[in-house]
């Protein structure tokens, strides 16, 4: 009868000051580090056929085959991935020289791959020009905890025909033990409990039992039987409580990641207002 439940779901930037040399020298060392770069970025680590391979597309040839590897890439690795580089461009430019480049599949995969990359260098620039407050993340963590649905504890007699499911109603009325009468009549596993299902939240049921629960008021039962796919019910509510949220620290990662995502998606929504789409 249960179905699946949708869960609820920084770095900081230090900053070295030089106090003890004068603001010549100061300014000397902050952009030396930032030359180097570079000048590493735009040093050619090799050349094929007249075709550089600067050191900055060996990097990010790097990045895209080690992933976010702790381990540094090792002299071994760095003259492997530069190989596959050299190979990579010899293939490339055979193909250049057959023409395959105006082939339509593989223009249009050149040209997906083009919007691949400028997508994604637009969203890390918008999500770098608008970065999420701690402000956000707990107004966004106060909105998510307010929303989370309250759990509820029940019991229940499950009886294949809606007569059976009547004829237990008139019997609860008449002063019957609905534990008892569980027990003895229902068809669930929780029967033998006399049909306690401890608590649980409404997404994890079917609807029609989960609408019925949550129109019950403390302490009554379902004077209707209710029908779902597994048969007719009974259930009376025993109590309601409102669940237990995580700490905003133990979260507070999955709701950044979510703010920026809404952020994101907010701003791409204002890009399509703007856009002469058809489809």
């Amino acid at each position: 009868m249960r179905t699946s439940r949708f869960l609820f779901v920084l770095a900081a930037a230090g900053m070295l000051v030089a106090c003890t040399k004068p603001a010549g020298d100061a300014t000397k060392s902050a952009e030396a580090p930032q030359a180097a770069a570079e000048t590493a970025k735009g040093a050619v680590a090799a050349t094929v056929n007249g075709k550089q391979i600067t050191q900055e597309m060996l990097d990010t040839f790097s990045q895209a085959v080690m992933g976010n590897s702790p381990e540094p890439v090792t002299d071994e690795q760095k003259t492997q991935l530069l190989d596959q580089m050299i190979n990579m461009t010899l293939a490339a430019q055979a193909a250049e020289k057959d023409g395959l480049q105006k082939d339509p599949k593989v223009a249009g995969r050149l040209d997906l791959l083009r919007t691949q990359i400028l997508a994604e260098a637009a969203s890390e620039k918008f999500v770098k020009a608008n970065p999420v407050t701690d402000a956000d993340l707990k107004a966004e963590y106060d909105t998510q905890v307010a929303g989370m649905p309250k759990e509820y504890k029940a019991r229940h007699i499950l009886v294949d025909k809606k007569e059976t499911a009547e004829s237990i109603v008139r019997e609860l009325q008449a002063g019957g033990d609905f534990s008892k009468i569980a027990i003895k009549e229902s068809k669930d596993s929780s029967g033998k409990a006399g049909g306690d299902l401890g608590w649980f939240s409404p997404q994890t049921m079917v609807k029609p039992f989960a609408d019925a629960v949550q129109a019950l008021e403390k302490g009554k039962y379902t004077t209707a039987p209710v029908q779902s796919e597994f048969g007719w019910h009974v259930i009376i509510l025993d109590d309601v409580r409102s669940p237990e949220a995580p700490k905003f620290e133990d979260v507070k990662p999955q709701v950044e990641m979510f703010v920026q995502r809404k952020k994101l998606q907010e701003y791409l929504d204002g890009l399509r207002k703007t856009a002469k789409i058809q489809k």
